[in-house]
């Protein structure tokens, strides 16, 4: 038991108190809730200054969807309601990725093609993979229906059609 509390500890100081090993990276897959065939996998990757995502996610209605970390890695329900609000530690409003204020977890829109495939190339100013303030242990959710980036709390962006708990990669 103390050597389980110890690695837990060892892994709570890498999330708190930041990484020096090199690119910080993280892995999100994403499954469909329930009723949705939505799936893909993001990458994550520290900068100095911001977060780079990247992916592919399937299985959408064409056009554009919110898309947001959410406050807990709980994909658990069916309707992914278990992964929380989106993850707002500075309690802000709502906002676009390019806002001063906004929640920490904002990451906009994602648009899907055609043949319902989406594909992600983002760079972020407001997440982070480590400190007080690392989405690690967090998912991202993808909704039904498009942020309008105003809305509070969360941008009027539909039911939830896919979650991914975030976690450390390789």
């Amino acid at each position: 038991m103390t050597s389980i509390l110890l690695a837990a500890f060892m892994l709570l100081g890498l999330v708190t108190e930041g990484y020096s090993g090199g690119t910080m990276k993280a892995i999100a897959v994403l499954h469909p809730t329930q009723g949705n065939n939505v799936s893909g996998t993001l990458s994550f990757a520290q900068g100095k200054k911001s977060v780079h995502i990247t992916g592919e996610i399937s299985g959408l209605a064409p056009g554009k969807h919110g898309f947001h970390a959410h406050e807990f890695g709980d994909c658990s329900s069916p309707d992914a309601s278990s992964a929380g609000g989106h993850f707002n530690p500075k309690k802000m409003n709502h906002g676009a990725p390019e806002a001063k204020m906004r929640h920490s977890g904002d990451l906009g829109n994602i648009e899907a093609d055609a043949n319902g495939m989406a594909k992600i190339d983002v760079e972020d100013r407001m997440l982070c993979l480590c400190g007080k303030g690392s989405i690690i242990g967090r998912s991202v959710v993808v909704h039904a229906k498009s942020d309008d980036l105003t809305s509070q709390p969360a941008g009027n962006s539909g039911p939830r059609v896919a979650c991914g708990v975030i976690g450390i990669a390789k």
